[in-house]
Formats: C-alpha cells, sequence, structure tokens
C-alpha cells in the first residue's frame, strides 16, 4: 500500500558548505540526508525517509487545519 507522508524538516548548511537535512519520521526514528546544493540534501532525506519507514514502519496521521498566525502578536 502506497501512503504519501507529510513530515517537517530542517535543512541547513555547514561550515564546509555542504547541505544537511534532518527529520523525525517518529519521536524515536531519525533520519538525515546531504548533498552539495539544498536540493541534493532533500533528495537525499526523501530517500532516507522511505528506508526508515521500511524498517521501523509508517506513523499514523493526524490532519488539523489551522490558521497561518505567523507574524501576528496579541
Amino acid at each position: 500500500m502506497r501512503r504519501e507522508l507529510q513530515i517537517p524538516f530542517t535543512v541547513e548548511q555547514d561550515e564546509n558548505g555542504d547541505w544537511c537535512a534532518a527529520a523525525a519520521l517518529t519521536p524515536d526514528a531519525f533520519a538525515n540526508g546531504q548533498g552539495e546544493t539544498r536540493e541534493e540534501a532533500i533528495e537525499d532525506l526523501k530517500a532516507a525517509i522511505v528506508l526508515l519507514a521500511e524498517e521501523v514502519g509508517v506513523p499514523e496521521q493526524l490532519t488539523v487545519a489551522v490558521e497561518d498566525v505567523a507574524g501576528k502578536r496579541s
């Protein structure tokens, strides 16, 4: 069965100029990706997530609609 996952991730450039991406599939299962460009690191991360999901399983997901309040302060 094929499922699509939406997983938050971080991506940053290290001191050597390489790009590193990271995400948590579950609270205890993490994946990392690397590349010479931001896009390569993200693609590498996607491949790592697929392998990790095969190993630990696909987590249950909950979708919640929220309003974007970025930049708004009370």
